[in-house]
């Protein structure tokens, strides 16, 4: 073999190595939450469409509040994690976080909240007809997060204020058990928590489901660091699970079977009750109505003496990737309503309150 033919052969296979390299997945770490809006992330690993995008994803353990989630994403554990309310509390603390799309919410309307409820036990003395009568009472609630401020915005809408119950801080899984014992009167929580408790707790009332109380916040996070390094990265996974979102919301029992082998003793009669609400704010979509409702749980968290400070939530939230999701694959977004004109967003847009 002469030297122009070795270095033709050198030349090809350095050209298959590049190539292979170019085609392997990239590795993305994430985080998700124990709650039934969280599932479009592991429906998008099982069924192939990180992999379409050309990723190789791996998600940890499911986290019990989000602000554990942040706490592992602050660590280096994972890159991305699905939260809400924690995200605002860890910004004020110091960590510069971007949100880049929903993993639940609307983008189409200010209040969303289907997937939340408040429950009793029985002998609570809380009429659901009444929610006065929530006043001397003891509420579990996971302090910082959306089911705190879905308690919080239920007394506002009863007459009353934080001052007039018992706010118990205490994690989702457990809220059951405090139910259970008479160590609270009611608890505030997001789905499947609340379908849990009526199922397993003797007696338990359903005090309130939704009722359009709060805006939702769900949010995809990541620090801003690696939104600024990854930004083709993350408009392919967001693309995954927007596809993830879009089978969810055509085959709820089959998404609600995906989330009892992810949130641990989720049984499947209860997440396909659970997947019903969930589907109804299933929106990866963002819009100005995002905005507000960062905004709006941000100012509230903060006059009710919750958080020393705020921020300008344009800092915050990055949504260039998902819209270039939305404008290269509107087919994903083919069976939601459309996004209002004076909602819509593009690059460059900013949030006035």
């Amino acid at each position: 073999m002469d030297r122009r033919t070795l270095l033709a052969s050198a030349g090809a296979l350095v050209a298959l190595a590049s190539a292979a390299r170019a085609a392997d997945p990239v590795k993305l770490r994430a985080g998700m939450v124990t709650g039934i809006d969280q599932v479009g992330l592991p429906i998008a690993l099982e069924r192939g469409f990180f992999e379409e995008e050309g990723l190789d994803v791996t998600i940890a353990r499911p986290y019990a509040t989000g602000v554990d989630a942040l706490n592992a994403l602050q660590a280096g554990e994972v890159d991305t994690v699905q939260v809400g309310v924690p995200m605002i509390g860890a910004v004020v603390r110091g960590m510069d976080l971007v949100a880049l799309g929903n993993y639940s919410g609307s983008a189409t309307r200010l209040g969303s909240d289907a997937t939340m409820a408040v429950v009793a036990r029985a002998g609570s003395g809380i009429d659901p007809a009444d929610l006065a009568t929530l006043r001397g009472k003891k509420i579990a609630a996971s302090f910082g997060t959306i089911n705190h401020l879905y308690a919080l915005a239920l007394l506002e809408k009863a007459g009353l204020t934080p001052a007039d119950v018992t706010l118990v801080n205490t994690p989702p899984p457990d809220m059951t058990v405090a139910l259970l014992t008479g160590g609270v009167d009611a608890m505030s929580c997001w789905d499947p928590w609340p379908i849990v408790a009526l199922r397993d707790v003797p007696g338990a009332v359903l005090v309130r489901r939704g009722g359009d109380i709060i805006a939702y916040l769900g949010f995809n996070v990541t620090t801003r660091r690696y939104a600024e390094a990854n930004r083709p990265t993350l408009v392919k996974f967001l693309a995954a699970l927007a596809k993830a979102d879009q089978w969810m919301r055509k085959n709820p029992d089959g998404a609600a079977e995906v989330a009892t082998r992810w949130i641990p003793g989720l049984a499947l009669p209860v997440a396909k009750e659970a997947m019903k609400y969930n589907i109804e704010q299933n929106d990866r979509r963002l819009s100005a109505a995002n905005y507000m409702a960062l905004h709006k749980a941000m100012t509230t968290l903060n006059r009710l003496g919750f958080l020393p400070a705020t921020f300008d939530v344009n800092k915050h939230i990055d949504p260039r990737p998902i819209l270039e999701v939305m404008a290269s694959r509107p087919e994903l977004f083919a069976d939601l309503p459309p996004i209002p004109e004076n909602l819509q967003i593009r690059e460059g847009w900013r949030f006035a309150p």
